[in-house]
């Protein structure tokens, strides 16, 4: 579901990666920040490469060169961290990114006589998810990471989160780019609701019953990204038990009691 944030994000990314500045990435949660660094890196693909024993493309996946292309890690610190164990699973990463772009650039090469191979520029692009967790040695670690090896570097996190940094003038001083990812608009989820889910005929415009219905789903959600999509998987289960085919106000505060909504 390429949304119009998405689209956003995308540039926003490709800016870090290019200038090699750090960039900040903050949003309500649900909104898609998580979904658009996965699908920005290819993560889903690249992440279980990443241990070293065979490279992209042996699987039967797409192409080598597109999994490789953002040559961008994704690394989501765990919420008990350390400095050093921070930068010893980010090295890792990037090194084993840099091995599989090797291997993709040069594939009849060897390794080198101390059974290595040169992957120590290929990584451009360092994307943390849930930045909220480190604190500030493990910032003041991003940071040298940053400085020592060039790589671009992308934060994600809550609102607030800018506030929190602009406290620490090192890493603030080399923000480069501010995204704020932002929830759907009304039309855009009246779009994305009527192309992802067309059996549930939520574009039909000249039905009473059906824009009722989705000005209910857009109240609900505000725009919420991961919250429709956990919305609109209780409304199909309300119809299938229910045995019904139209999506009505009344489906859909129904299925709305079965989800724990907070404040947004």
């Amino acid at each position: 579901m390429i949304t119009k944030e998405h689209r956003l994000f995308i540039e926003f990314a490709d800016a870090v990666r290019r200038e090699r500045y750090v960039g900040l990435c903050f949003g309500a949660p649900g909104v898609g920040k998580t979904q658009s660094a996965r699908y920005y890196s290819q993560w889903d693909q690249l992440a279980g490469h990443l241990d070293g024993t065979r490279p992209v493309g042996t699987n039967g996946e797409a192409s080598a060169g597109q999994i490789l292309a953002a040559r961008a890690v994704m690394y989501t610190p765990k919420v008990h961290n350390t400095p050093h164990n921070l930068d010893k699973e980010i090295s890792f990463l990037c090194d084993r990114l840099g091995w599989n772009v090797e291997l993709m650039l040069n594939p009849g090469r060897g390794i080198d006589e101390h059974g290595r191979l040169n992957t120590s520029t290929h990584a451009e692009l360092l994307i943390v998810d849930e930045a909220d967790r480190l604190k500030v040695g493990a910032l003041e670690q991003l940071r040298d990471h940053h400085d020592r090896t060039g790589i671009g570097l992308i934060l994600i996190g809550m609102p607030g989160i800018e506030k929190r940094l602009a406290r620490y003038p090192q890493l603030y001083s080399r923000v480069g780019f501010v995204h704020h990812y932002k929830p759907m608009s009304a039309d855009e989820q009246a779009f994305v609701l009527a192309r992802s889910w067309p059996h549930l005929s939520l574009g039909d415009n000249d039905d009473y019953a059906t824009t009722e219905a989705l000005a209910a789903i857009t109240r609900i959600t505000s725009g919420n990204f991961r919250l429709t999509v956990r919305l609109v998987g209780q409304i199909e289960r309300v119809l299938k038990i229910n045995n019904m085919s139209t999506v009505t106000k009344e489906v859909v505060e129904t299925a709305r009691k079965n989800l724990v909504i907070g404040s947004m």
